[in-house]
C-alpha cells in the first residue's frame, strides 16, 4: 500500500504520509514518530505501524514534523508543527478527500508521544493544539509525558532542555506549556502505554501521568506491558501494537455511535 505525500507547510520536513483504506468515509489516526524530537529519526520509524493500521480500515497521516537539527525546529517549530499538521487534514476533505474527520485519533511514540498528548488537549491552558481538527482520542506510547520529570533524569543525552532551550528552573513557563502533566485535564480520552521494560524512559514517568490525568478527570486508560521494551512499539506483530489496535476500535466505534 503506497502512501501519499502532502506538504502541510513550506519546510521540506513539513510533510506527512496519507494512507487510504478501501472503506469509505474512514476513521483517521495521526501518527507521531519519536527520536527524542531529533534528527535524523523520521516518519519511516512508523511506515510498517502506518500500513498495518490502513489495512485494518483506518485512514492513517503519518506526519513530519522539523526536529532539532534542522531548521525551525526545537521551540516552538516542532510543536506547532504538529497542530498544523493535525489540521491539514480539513484541507485535504476541502479537496475531496473522503476522510470521517468526527473520528480523528493521534498516536504517538516516546517524543511523538509528548506532541501527541500536547496537541490533542482541549484544555484551557493548551498553546500547540489544534484549531480546524478536534480529535476525540489520543495514544501516548512510551510517551514523553512530563518534561520536568524527563529533564531530571537526563532521558535521551538532555533532549528536554535542547528542545526546550533551558532547565525547568530557567524557562519554566516553557515547560508549563509544554508540558503534558502540566496541560492536565486534556479534556480527551487517553491511553498510556508503556513497558516494565522501558530502557530509555522509565515506568514510573508514565505511573506519574496516569494517576495525575485520573486525578483531574480526565478519561484513561493505562496499561502496563510487562516484557515490553522502549522500541516495541514500532512493530505490528507486538503486544504493544495489539492493545493499541484493540483501543483504537473502542474508540472510533464509539464515535460512530455518537454521531
Amino acid at each position: 500500500m503506497d502512501p501519499r505525500t502532502f506538504k502541510y507547510g513550506e519546510s521540506d520536513a513539513q510533510s506527512a504520509d496519507l494512507y487510504l483504506p478501501r472503506a469509505a468515509k474512514p476513521p483517521v489516526v495521526c501518527l507521531l514518530h519519536g527520536g527524542f524530537w531529533r534528527m535524523p529519526y523520521g516518519r519511516e520509524e512508523l511506515a510498517d505501524i502506518a500500513k498495518d493500521l490502513a489495512a485494518r480500515g483506518y485512514a492513517v497521516w503519518n506526519i513530519e514534523y522539523r526536529r532539532l537539527g534542522a531548521p525551525g525546529g526545537g521551540w516552538p517549530g516542532t510543536l506547532s508543527d504538529v497542530a498544523l499538521a493535525v489540521d491539514y487534514l480539513a484541507s485535504l476533505v476541502d479537496d475531496g478527500f473522503d476522510l470521517d474527520l468526527s473520528r480523528v485519533m493521534v498516536a504517538g511514540h516516546s517524543a511523538g508521544g509528548h506532541l501527541a498528548l500536547c496537541t490533542s488537549g482541549r484544555g484551557l491552558n493548551g498553546h500547540f493544539r489544534t484549531s480546524r481538527v478536534q480529535p476525540i482520542a489520543v495514544a501516548g506510547l512510551a510517551a514523553v509525558s512530563d518534561l520536568a520529570g524527563t529533564h531530571e533524569i537526563s532521558a535521551g543525552n538532555g533532549a528536554v532542555s535542547q528542545l526546550l532551550e533551558g532547565s525547568p528552573e530557567t524557562v519554566p513557563e516553557r515547560y508549563a506549556a509544554a508540558s503534558p502533566i502540566e496541560l492536565l485535564p486534556l479534556g480527551v480520552r487517553q491511553l498510556i502505554l508503556h513497558g516494565l521494560r522501558d530502557e530509555a524512559l522509565p515506568i514510573d514517568l508514565a505511573r506519574r501521568y496516569a494517576s495525575a490525568a485520573h486525578a483531574s478527570g480526565d478519561s484513561i486508560d493505562y496499561v502496563e506491558l510487562s516484557d515490553a521494551g522502549h522500541m516495541d512499539f514500532l512493530d505490528p506483530a507486538s503486544e504493544a501494537h495489539v492493545v493499541l489496535c484493540k483501543w483504537l476500535a473502542r474508540v472510533s466505534e464509539c464515535g460512530k455511535m455518537t454521531l
